[in-house]
Order: C-alpha cells, then sequence, then structure tokens
C-alpha cells in the first residue's frame, strides 16, 4: 500500500446513488473493469455497501455502490436504506444515477431532496442512454439542472459503456489529493467469502425470477484451503417459509443444483481456481430479525 503523500496522487470515495435499479452496479462493474456488485433485473439486489477500487491515471477511485434510495418499511429494507444514506454522507463525491428510461420518479425525487437537505451537491449521471431519444434525454437534463445540486451532467450507459470514460476522468480530476488507500491491484473491500455468497445469491436472481422470495440471503459457512489449489466453499441459503425453501430446492433439488452449477463456474472464473461448492437451504423464520446476519451483510442494526 502507498503511504507517502504528494507525488501528485489522488485518491477519494465516491458513491453511487440512486432509485432500485438505476443500474449502480452495473456502472460499477464498468468503472472498476471487474465484476464487483451483482447484478440482475430485479430490484433492491444490492444490500450493503460495496466498495469497488479502480486506479485511473495517478488518481484512485474507491466506489461505493449503495442499495437503492427507496421508502423502507420491513428492518431490512431500512437498514438498506441507511446504508446507502451513510455512503452518501462519507464520501467526497456523489454520483445521483438516474434511469434516463424511468425519468424523474418518487424514489429519484426523494433522494434529490436528501441531498438538498445535506447541503450535498452531486454529479448527475442520467443512464440508460441507450434507451431514450436524445429529445426526451435533453428535456430530463434540463429538469435537473433546475434543482441547483448537479455539476456537471453526464449521460452514460454502464451497459454499452458509452460516456464511462468521460465520467471516470472527471471523477479521477476531482477526488482529493492524497495518498492512495488501498493496494493498486486491489478490486474491492470485500472478503472472498463474502464475494462468494453474493455470486451465489446473484444465481438465484437470474435462475428463479421472480419466484425468488424477497426475504432470502446467502451466507458462506466454510471454507477450505486443498494442497492442489481448489478450494471447498459450504454456503446456506436461508428463507422464512418452507414453501420458499421448496421453491429455491425445485423439483427433485433441480433448482438448487442449477443455481450451485452457474454459481460455481462465475467462482471458478472469479478466483482463477477450481471450487467444490456445496449448498444447503434452511428455514430461518426470523433471520430479518437476527443481528447476527445484519452483521454478515455488513449493515447496521435498525431499530
Amino acid at each position: 500500500m502507498t503511504t507517502e503523500p504528494g507525488n501528485g496522487r489522488r485518491c477519494g470515495y465516491v458513491a453511487l446513488v440512486g432509485a432500485p435499479n438505476a443500474g449502480k452496479s452495473t456502472l460499477l462493474n464498468a468503472l472498476v473493469g471487474a465484476k464487483v456488485s451483482i447484478v440482475s433485473p430485479k430490484v433492491q439486489t444490492t444490500r450493503s455497501r460495496i466498495l469497488g477500487i479502480a486506479m485511473a491515471g495517478r488518481s484512485q477511485l474507491v466506489f461505493v455502490d449503495t442499495p437503492g434510495i427507496f421508502a423502507p418499511k420491513r428492518r431490512l429494507e431500512r437498514a438498506m436504506v441507511a446504508a446507502a444514506w451513510a455512503g452518501a454522507h462519507d464520501a467526497d463525491l456523489v454520483v445521483l444515477l438516474v434511469d434516463a428510461a424511468k425519468g424523474i420518479d418518487e424514489d429519484t425525487q426523494h433522494i434529490i431532496d436528501g441531498l438538498k437537505a445535506a447541503g450535498r451537491r452531486a454529479i448527475l449521471a442520467l443512464n440508460k442512454i441507450d434507451l431514450v431519444k436524445r429529445e426526451k434525454l435533453l428535456g430530463l437534463a434540463a429538469r435537473l439542472d433546475k434543482e441547483g445540486i448537479f455539476d456537471p451532467v453526464f449521460m452514460i450507459s454502464g451497459l454499452t459503456l458509452s460516456g464511462v470514460e468521460d465520467l471516470r476522468r472527471h471523477l479521477a480530476a476531482s477526488v482529493p489529493e492524497g495518498p492512495y488507500l488501498f493496494p493498486e491491484d486491489q478490486l474491492s473491500d470485500l472478503p472472498e467469502r463474502l464475494i462468494a455468497a453474493e455470486v451465489t445469491r446473484e444465481q438465484m436472481f437470474l435462475q428463479l425470477h421472480d419466484e425468488l422470495p424477497y426475504a432470502s440471503t446467502v451466507e458462506t459457512e466454510a471454507w477450505e484451503e486443498f494442497k492442489d489449489g481448489s478450494v471447498k466453499i459450504t454456503q446456506t441459503i436461508y428463507v422464512q417459509r418452507e414453501g420458499q425453501k421448496a421453491i429455491v430446492l425445485g423439483q427433485g433439488g433441480r433448482q438448487v443444483k442449477r443455481i450451485g452449477a452457474r454459481a460455481r463456474g462465475e467462482l471458478e472464473k472469479l478466483l482463477d481456481r477450481k471450487v467444490h461448492l456445496f449448498l444447503f437451504v434452511k428455514v430461518r423464520e426470523d433471520w430479518t430479525e437476527d443481528r447476527e446476519r445484519y452483521e454478515a451483510m455488513r449493515l447496521d442494526w435498525q431499530e
């Protein structure tokens, strides 16, 4: 890790905030140049604050991928939204990501109002521009500019990477001067055990679609290294009802085997080694009221 000051180095935290499904995780992965946050079409995929670390010239950018900000009802939702606002509060720079196809919905307006109340300015990134006509984009940018807290405005597509490099260059020039906070080759602050759990959770989203129980989570229970370089990973999928367990298992256990096979393939690419993955599904009715589960997800307990 580099600790000496000066030398033209810059380093800072950049919070990516936005409504659920605005594309924050896709943008994070694009900015970092590697997969550090799971992506799915289902809203509220990201639950905790995830750091993605990227080098841009002499600057180290520490991106904070936050859960989508929305009106929370359950304890888990309150913890997710609290993590998002904490990420925005602590960051050197804030990027508000707006789904250009959806425009200014209730959740986005709530975030804008929250930034105003906190006295924070933000960089505006209109995302998914590949899905919107230019006239609509310009009108949306003009409406948001009137809020008086955005400077500058970028039009991007996290999926096609259009405009992403321009945004990265601006961020690299805008973070404070100072030493790097992480080794230059580090991509995330997530421990491997948590990354592995997130990979499996992503495959649950992708394989189960709308059948996926909202109140489900994955924890890595054991991690065993072997002399041949392979690793045995044992994980538990927690759900709240027996009926949900049946959905995750599938007929004859076929669904959980499919999830495990896809997750194992992703983990082998990510870890660059042979992975032996074992999945178990357990019912724990009150897991969303268990402080230990929140600690495992790196979320603060909300009363």
